[in-house]
């Protein structure tokens, strides 16, 4: 079959410049909702390019950057319609928008958005169900009614397959935010089960629910937004659009593939500009990245990675003492470990100083954030980091996908991300709507060909300047001329903070346990990586006397794994009899 080209493709924000929300077809209350209340006066690229295709009724799959303004793009089109039917809505009729998301973080972040934007319009109530939270106060929600919902996967089948009261003959859209990553969570069956139920799947776009009312002669429409573009989303856009609209992707760097015999008729002309219809993308080798990221990566050997972190992290504040900075731990315990040790390390530790001359290493307010943490810890961290200033959040990959943090100028990768789709998604936490943004990628010397599986994907990083930078510091109050010759590993700043690391979690046995719990956990994550990458990150060529040095630990790596190994088997018999505990709790109550 033949694939439409368009002669007047659109490219560049330029051509969208003198765009507004109105002139996308959005109704004029909506848009001043949109400037009074989030402050949006013109819409980015992909917002214009996708707002007037979604508000035509049309199935679409976006591929765009993150921080491109993708949320508002779906949001603002289904609140469009809303807002317009005659009889108004009433929370009794049920849901008629279902916004899938990954995380629960995000299913808060999109649920805030959508407070804002509905305070003028009242009568649609928008609402939230996700893991973590108890089933019968989501039930008790969903049983008044909610318009428009968002919820986290499994927890939405939870309520489909189960709760009787949730009403959605009334449903019209079906929306996958942050498709890759529901994906890469594990929850393609979930989601095919979803959509069976739902009546959803390409095949049968009219709901299975044979219940006719007022709005059932509302078609379906489908949307599925991705930074990423791989087989699992490939399968989940057959599966689930109908003769869909692409919007921001480049036709010179994909293969597009037809999944139809007939192109669908083309209804204007913005759709001739953004996409093929009938179309799905096969494969996508390059990925999107802000023009305004400037990306780098610092070569560290093993044993110095813990001081260079605090020493570039202390460099960031000193040189611009107002900005927030995101760093990347693989795992929850490195995420504990570090945040302890940042908030409560003084500088200089020179303990014939008097207190009051001492100060803490890092001066800026510190966050963490991790898998472990339960609901209201997260939704607080969130909160809290959103609002200030200046700060430095230490999280794992809970805060890599979608999490809109204003004014975040930097992104730290301390350990790998893996997959190069990882990768951009944690950068995508800067740059967001044309902000400038920084990001820096650690690695090992050992490590040096994840450069080349990230520019397979177009991503291409500069050096970081670490000689330089350390320089700048002064060991006890002076500046040593360092030969350009001297290692890493032998700089004076960095033996110094080395030493005073070392002394201080030494005599703080609470940090100490948590380096402790830290090393063990992050040798482990280092021995799942998969694939391709299995080749450029084997724990066999670890030297673990240096990892444990990156944890400032004094202790041989076998004295350090023995006594996490007793910790690891006490946590588990712990944890195994919460749950025992538990399922005695939930069957009494039965």
């Amino acid at each position: 079959m033949e694939v439409k080209k368009s002669s007047s493709k659109v490219s560049s924000e330029e051509v969208f410049a003198s765009c507004s929300f109105s002139s996308l077809g959005l109704d004029p209350k909506l848009c001043d909702q949109l400037k009074e209340r989030l402050g949006y006066e013109v819409p980015t690229l992909v917002q214009a390019q996708a707002i007037p295709v979604i508000v035509s009724g049309r199935h679409v799959l976006v591929n765009a950057a993150t921080g491109t303004g993708k949320t508002l793009a779906y949001l603002a089109p289904v609140i469009h319609h809303l807002q317009k039917y005659e009889p108004k809505i009433d929370r009794s009729d049920g849901t008629f928008a279902l916004v899938l998301v990954p995380t629960r973080e995000l299913c808060m972040q999109v649920l805030e958005i959508l407070q804002k934007i509905l305070h003028r319009f009242h009568w649609i109530v928008p609402g939230y169900i996700m893991g973590g939270e108890k089933r019968s106060k989501e039930k008790a929600r969903l049983r008044k009614g909610i318009s428009i919902l968002v919820a986290t996967p499994g927890r939405l089948l939870d309520h489909l397959r189960n709760t009787s009261s949730f009403l959605y003959k009334n449903l019209r859209w079906v929306i996958f935010d942050e498709a890759d990553r529901i994906l890469e969570l594990g929850f393609g069956k979930d989601i095919e089960e979803i959509l069976d139920i739902l009546g959803s799947r390409q095949q049968s776009a009219v709901a299975k629910d044979d219940i006719t009312s007022r709005y059932s002669h509302f078609q379906r429409q489908n949307l599925l937004l991705s930074a990423t573009l791989n087989e699992k989303v490939n399968h989940l856009a057959k599966i689930s659009l109908e003769n869909p609209v692409l919007i921001g992707l480049n036709d010179k760097k994909v293969q597009l593939k037809s999944f139809h015999e007939h192109v669908g008729p083309v209804e204007s002309d913005l759709e001739n500009e953004m996409g093929n219809s009938g179309e799905y993308l096969c494969s996508s080798d390059e990925f999107k990245l802000p023009a305004q990221l400037a990306q780098r990566y610092v070569k560290v050997p093993c044993g110095a990675r813990l001081v260079v972190l605090l020493s570039i992290l202390k460099h960031l504040f000193e040189r611009e003492a107002s900005q927030k900075i995101v760093v990347f731990f693989s795992t929850c315990d490195a995420v504990d470990f570090h945040y302890s040790l940042a908030t409560d390390f003084q500088w200089p530790p020179n303990s014939q100083m008097e207190a009051e001359f001492r100060q803490m290493f890092l001066g800026c307010k510190i966050f963490r954030s991790h898998g472990k943490m339960d609901n209201e810890k997260r939704r607080a961290t969130f909160q809290a980091f959103k609002s200030e200033k200046s700060a430095l959040l230490l999280s794992t990959d809970v805060a890599a996908r979608g999490l809109d943090f204003p004014k975040v100028r930097y992104i730290i990768q301390y350990d790998s991300p893996g997959e190069a789709a990882e990768y951009v998604h944690r950068v995508g936490r800067t740059a967001r709507l044309g902000e400038e943004g920084e990001s820096l990628l650690f690695l090992q010397l050992l490590e040096i060909d994840y450069l080349q599986d990230l520019e397979k994907h177009g991503v291409v990083l500069g050096e970081y300047p670490l000689l330089k930078m350390l320089d700048g510091f002064s060991v006890h109050g002076v500046k040593k001329q360092v030969k350009n010759l001297v290692t890493i590993e032998r700089h004076p700043w960095v033996l110094s903070l080395q030493k005073a690391l070392e002394t201080f979690i030494s005599t703080t046995p609470k940090i100490k346990k948590l380096a402790q719990n830290a090393f063990w956990s992050w040798v482990k994550a280092y021995s799942t990586h998969r694939g391709e990458l299995k080749r450029i990150f084997v724990v066999q060529k670890l030297h673990l006397g240096h990892v444990t040095k990156s944890f400032a630990l004094k202790e041989q790596p076998s004295l350090v794994s023995k006594s996490n190994q007793k910790e690891f088997k006490k946590r588990k018999r712990d944890e195994k009899q919460k749950g025992i505990s538990k399922k005695r709790k939930f069957a009494k109550k039965s």
